[in-house]
């Protein structure tokens, strides 16, 4: 298994017990090597090695995952989430559906993960959309939606590997890039830009893949005890992780990074620009366009429900009756 998780991160060491629980599990038929930090490239490369069969099986972010079926940037859509229990409500719903695209084309999901909150770290810095339009910003190598939408709206964007960002920000090929502040960390990218927009533009989120050829291999027991593993390991996942995001910004903080708070003026100015511009690309190109509906139509289902004020218990008068 493939990942850019950073050797010795909590990512990867949930992913190394998942590996030691499938051994005890299926007798010793299963054994999970895990190869961390980008060691077997970035995620594009990562894909391609696993359709030519030199590896297994991927940890990916939703920008990897995009690159295989682009309905999985439907849990990504800027300014769409306000909190994780959105995201958890629509994901459970239309997790079915993401499945169903990716096993046909050839990858068995595990688990789903997420990696925190998307924002936006430059080496100046930098609050309303006219401003970011100024500098070169990072966008993932094989994340040709997030690309095309960038540049089609004035932006300035530069396609790079995950495991050339540091590089490119030391020797000006960027001028910044969008990531959680755990990943900022843990990768030590927020060295090279030490100034973070505080608008959570999108939830980076994640799942484990397996090749559909490998896994049917494994017996129908082995098979429902894996995926039992693999499943409890994303629900840690995610728990340890939104658990580590806020203190992740402290930490960086204490290192010299700069947190800029956004004006009411230049998050109206965003959310102008998202939601009359980018939505309708995103609707018609990023995705289909009746899961782009159905995910906005389930958030607001969640809203709604939010909304409902607690019922009211009955209060007993004397003699025990209500």
């Amino acid at each position: 298994m493939g990942t850019l998780a950073p050797k010795d991160s909590r990512w990867h060491q949930i992913l190394l017990n998942m590996g030691e629980q499938w051994t005890k599990a299926t007798g010793g038929k299963v054994r999970l090597q895990v190869y961390p930090g980008g060691e077997q490239g970035d995620e594009p490369e990562m894909v391609q090695k696993m359709r030519i069969r030199k590896l297994q099986a991927v940890a990916l972010s939703g920008a990897g995952m995009s690159g295989i079926d682009a309905s999985v940037s439907a849990l990504q859509i800027p300014l769409m989430f306000d909190s994780y229990e959105e995201l958890d409500y629509v994901r459970d719903r239309i997790a079915p559906r993401l499945e169903k695209a990716l096993a046909a084309r050839g990858y068995i999901v595990l688990n789903w993960a997420d990696a925190g909150w998307v924002h936006f770290f430059t080496k100046a810095p930098a609050m309303t959309p006219d401003e970011f339009r100024k500098i070169k910003i990072c966008v993932l190598q094989g994340d040709s939606t997030t690309f095309e939408l960038y540049k089609n709206n004035g932006f300035r964007p530069v396609s790079l590997a995950a495991t050339d960002i540091l590089t490119g920000l030391q020797t000006g090929l960027i001028d910044g890039f969008q990531s959680p502040p755990l990943v900022a960390l843990g990768s030590q990218w927020f060295g090279g830009a030490r100034n973070m927009l505080d608008i959570k533009f999108a939830t980076l989120v994640g799942a484990t893949l397996i090749s559909k050829d490998v896994w049917s291999k494994f017996s129908a027991g082995d098979q429902q005890n894996m995926m039992e593993i693999a499943r409890k390991a994303g629900v840690e996942l995610r728990q340890e992780i939104r658990g580590l995001e806020e203190g992740s910004v402290g930490m960086m903080q204490t290192m010299g990074l700069n947190v800029e708070t956004a004006t009411p003026e230049a998050r109206a100015q965003w959310k102008q620009l998202i939601e009359a511009r980018l939505y309708p690309e995103l609707r018609s190109k990023g995705m289909p366009a009746d899961l782009f509906d159905e995910v906005k139509r389930l958030r607001d289902d969640y809203r709604k429900q939010a909304e409902k004020p607690a019922p009211r218990k009955a209060v007993k008068k004397a003699g025990g009756k209500p």
